[in-house]
């Protein structure tokens, strides 16, 4: 095969060797063509760089055409430290109002008409109630409290009756405890004032049974004692009304605003129910208060709306007292007058414009009192759009100078990748002027950027400004000119960019004149990629024609040794003889 031949075996010639070095040369066109084909791609390259600068720039200007940027307004309170909150939609009157609020909106709500857990005990004797387990407001803690000076201790398997003796024991008799069930109190009695607690108790036991330092002979807990059990089933909650309205099954039901809320009696605890209440559509809050001993369900939105609760005889609402219309406070509006006008009233604690007039303008208010609101102008959104105009704007000239340069140093030039396109370097050109142009607002308005303070950097394509107070004051107090310089429909200054956006990028990324010098070296680098297939192709054909050529030498060559051997074997012209 003539691929395993090898170079000059016959002939001594390293002909593959030069045929690598022919070939090298016959290679100069298409290593030109890679190049090319690789500047191509690097001119690609910069044009996606343009267009993604040109498509933030389109983004800024868009934004610097929304109408209410310009009439963004804001709001003061004359108090520093006021509870109230307004805000002030686009557009909005401007100047000072003076609210005064003589009440807030409530809330209705539906209360427990009375405490719902059982009491400690149904006697005076409270030796089988243990400290761990009793049912108060607060868990007990072991540890110790002090009585008349006198140390007490506890721990969680005492009983309650056993704490009460133990404190007539520390005592010496001076301080006796008992328990009325009746009331579900403990009352302390002494032979002198008492002393209840120290600074230096670990116990809170006093606290639970609220028993607190009395001036007197005699303290008594301030409220009955046993509370309804929050996490129980709520067939052994404790609450002091039995639960009937359920079937055998312990499945019952209630309904409030219309909604239904289901319950087992031997699952459930009235925890899971209260949960379960407030992840309906009821409208309402529901909450326990250990501290009183009693639920209660709120509306979420305040005014006076009511709270309907409707359910079987003997069901859950009535064991919790909540069923019956003397548990139900009604909801208020909020009053408030507006510059000592006539009263005025509002079923929310934030005010609109349908409950004091005043176009635009949101108040939210949490105290009664006074208070003098300022709405003016708000600059802040427009700057910070104009801010971010001039950041892409510069963005986008700096890039395109980069790409379209041409440098000369120590005498030598150098281009940049798209320092040949005379179309790239007339996007900046007409982004200078599209900037810098006026329009055809009437003499003494605002007609041009450098009416607002901004301009180009001195010798630069980019936009600076130069005088911050002034386009504060500008967009302070002259909105409507501002406006109208930035966005006119036809002659403003972002109609000007945004046509010119426009025709540079299209509508896609083979649109517009970007979309065309894309398209352009596309092209233009397909043809370079067939030039170089057809190059290659031949190069191969000659690279073949040239080691052909050099095989048939080698076997020619080969063939004339062998017949030069074989002649001199066959006349002996390579012997001599000796005598």
């Amino acid at each position: 095969m003539p691929s395993l031949q090898l170079s000059g075996l016959a002939s001594g010639l390293d002909w593959k060797s030069l045929v690598d070095s022919l070939m090298q040369l016959e290679r100069a066109p298409v290593s030109r063509l890679e190049a090319e084909r690789t500047l191509q791609g690097r001119r690609i390259s910069a044009l996606e760089g343009v267009r993604s600068r040109l498509q933030d720039l389109q983004s800024s200007i868009t934004t610097l055409r929304t109408p209410a940027l310009a009439s963004g307004r804001s709001v003061t309170l004359a108090s520093g430290n006021s509870t109230w909150s307004a805000t002030a939609s686009a557009g909005a009157s401007t100047g000072a109002r003076t609210i005064e609020v003589t009440s807030l909106a409530t809330a209705a709500r539906r209360e427990s008409t009375r405490a719902l857990g059982s009491p400690l005990s149904t006697s005076s004797d409270l030796s089988s109630l243990t400290v761990a387990t009793l049912p108060t407001s607060t868990a007990v803690t072991a540890g110790s409290f002090t009585v008349n000076g006198q140390t007490i201790s506890v721990a969680g398997t005492d009983s309650l009756q056993e704490i009460l003796d133990r404190i007539a024991t520390a005592t010496s008799g001076e301080v006796q405890g008992s328990y009325d069930s009746a009331t579900d109190r403990i009352t302390l009695s002494g032979t002198s004032t008492l002393a209840l607690g120290a600074a230096n108790d670990t116990s809170n036991l006093l606290a639970a049974l609220q028993l607190s330092h009395s001036s007197a002979l005699t303290a008594s807990s301030t409220a009955g004692l046993g509370r309804v059990s929050l996490q129980a089933p709520l067939a052994n909650a404790r609450l002091t009304e039995a639960v009937t309205a359920v079937d055998a099954s312990g499945d019952g039901s209630f309904r409030i605003n219309g909604v239904t809320i289901a319950y087992n009696l031997n699952t459930d605890s009235l925890a899971t129910v209260i949960g379960r209440i407030n992840a309906t559509t009821a409208g309402v809050t529901a909450d326990y208060d250990a501290t009183t001993d009693r639920v209660r369900l709120r509306n979420s939105v305040t005014g006076d709306l009511g709270i309907h609760v409707s359910e079987a005889s003997g069901g859950l609402m009535s064991a919790l007292g909540l069923q019956s219309d003397s548990s139900l406070t009604r909801g208020t509006p909020a009053r408030f007058t507006v510059d000592g006008g006539p009263e005025r009233t509002s079923s929310s604690n934030t005010l609109d414009a349908m409950s004091h007039g005043i176009a635009g303008l949101a108040l939210t208010v949490r105290s009664t009192g006074r208070e003098t609101l300022t709405v003016g102008s708000d600059p802040a959104p427009l700057r910070s759009a104009i801010d971010s105009f001039i950041e892409r704007y510069n963005n986008a000239q700096t890039f395109l100078e980069e790409q379209t340069k041409v440098t000369v140093a120590d005498g030598k030039v150098t281009n940049s990748v798209l320092s040949g396109n005379r179309e790239v370097q007339a996007w900046a050109q007409s982004l200078r002027s599209a900037a810098f142009a006026a329009s055809d607002e009437p003499a003494g308005r605002l007609r041009r950027l450098e009416d607002l303070g901004i301009d180009f950097a001195a010798g630069k394509s980019l936009l600076t400004v130069k005088d911050s107070a002034r386009l504060e004051a500008a967009l302070r107090d002259r909105p409507a000119e501002v406006d109208a310089l930035l966005r006119n429909s036809t002659t403003g200054f972002t109609a000007r960019l945004d046509s010119l956006m426009k025709a540079t990028l299209g509508n896609g990324a083979s649109s517009g004149a970007l979309g065309a010098q894309t398209g352009q070296i596309n092209r233009s680098t397909a043809g370079i990629a067939d030039q170089i297939s057809a190059l290659e192709r031949r190069l191969a054909q000659r690279r073949s024609q040239l080691e052909a050529s050099f095989i048939a030498m080698e076997t020619a060559q080969s063939r004339l040794q062998q017949m030069q051997s074989q002649l001199t074997r066959a006349f002996g012209l390579g012997s001599t003889s000796t005598k």
